[in-house]
């Protein structure tokens, strides 16, 4: 981002800390003070939020119904230029924990709670509590000389399945009474991505040749890493703006270089850009991809963090010409004790 996260953040907190949105949100403005959330009642349940789509759904598995569940950034919003509105304050300050991707992914909400002074116990980063800097991923978009990682790293499931892990543990530490259920409903979650793990593998030998990916998102990182594959580009800068020509000069023979003959999109940012290089270098572009959008609509059946898993790999493995019986038949709903 080219402006200073700091300067737009505090332009935010400036109504915010006024009269009018201190009446709004918190008593006891007068005083200059931002006062902390009342204790919550030992029989009510958690205030939860959740940042992304995939991490909120992550939650919902292991929370099931015992807690009030958020999504602070709303599905099809951009999650890497999201900037927080005056409601996010309120709301993150008065949520028992706050449960965010991390690894940089979320620095506006995460300077936001700063600033409001949410304690910071409250605040889970699931990414740096499972990858070690030591396996920190940089590339197109996220180089390291921006010294961002990439932070995607719920694209590969197993790395899900840990952030599930951290989940119920801090479930477990804040409302112990329903500890059993939310094990149990870990447990069921870890058995469908252990399935969905085994289905990918099998479908991803079915394709011949490489497997190689150019996408126009840096998205697949941390699941090249685990799954064997090579990602030989992005379209998107790190900038998060369009390429230059010569960048996309650099990508046509890149393609050509590397004998890439699927480009993948993302259905919430259809390209230009890409359409131009798949002309250019004579590849095919689909544009089905997605890394924070789940599929169908809040309620469906489908629309969860391994669904969108299942339609993504599912995508990759039939464009590059396997098959990928094996990834549909992996059951997405969610599975609660």
């Amino acid at each position: 981002m080219t402006t200073s996260t700091s300067s737009w953040v505090g332009r935010l907190l400036r109504p915010y800390l006024g009269a009018v949105a201190c009446a709004a949100v918190l008593a006891g403005c007068a005083s200059g003070t931002i006062p902390t959330a009342e204790p919550r009642a030992a029989d009510a349940p958690l205030q939860v939020v959740a940042s992304v789509a995939p991490i909120t759904d992550i939650v919902r598995r292991v929370a099931g119904d015992q807690v009030t569940l958020t999504g602070a950034i709303p599905e099809g919003v951009d999650s890497h230029t999201f900037r927080p509105q005056q409601d996010l304050a309120a709301l993150i300050s008065e949520a028992d924990v706050i449960f965010l991707n991390g690894l940089s992914l979320e620095k506006p909400v995460m300077e936001l709670a700063d600033i409001i002074g949410v304690p910071s116990d409250r605040v889970v980063r699931l990414g740096d509590a499972v990858v070690p800097a030591s396996d920190y991923r940089y590339d197109f978009s996220f180089p390291q000389s921006g010294g961002k990682p990439n932070p995607h790293a719920w694209m590969s499931p197993l790395l899900g399945r840990a952030y599930a892990r951290v989940v119920a543990d801090e479930l477990c530490r804040r409302a112990a009474d329903d500890c059993a259920l939310f094990r149990a409903n870990l447990r069921a979650f870890e058995e469908q991505v252990d399935r969905l793990d085994t289905a990918m593998r099998t479908a991803f030998a079915t394709i011949p040749g490489a497997k190689r990916l150019l996408t126009y998102h840096d998205a697949y990182a941390y699941f090249a890493a685990e799954y064997g594959w090579e990602v030989v580009g992005a379209v998107q800068p790190a900038d998060f703006g369009r390429p230059s020509p010569a960048e996309v000069d650099g990508l046509v023979r890149q393609i050509r270089d590397t004998g890439v003959s699927v480009l993948f999109g993302s259905e919430m940012f259809p390209s230009s850009v890409v359409q131009q290089l798949a002309h250019a270098s004579g590849a095919r572009y689909v544009t089905d991809l997605s890394d924070d959008d789940l599929p169908g609509e809040p309620g469906d059946a489908d629309n969860t963090y391994l669904a969108m898993l299942v339609d993504n790999y599912a995508t990759i493995t039939e464009q590059l010409g396997g098959d990928a019986a094996a990834l549909r038949s992996v059951p997405v709903g969610a599975v609660r004790s």
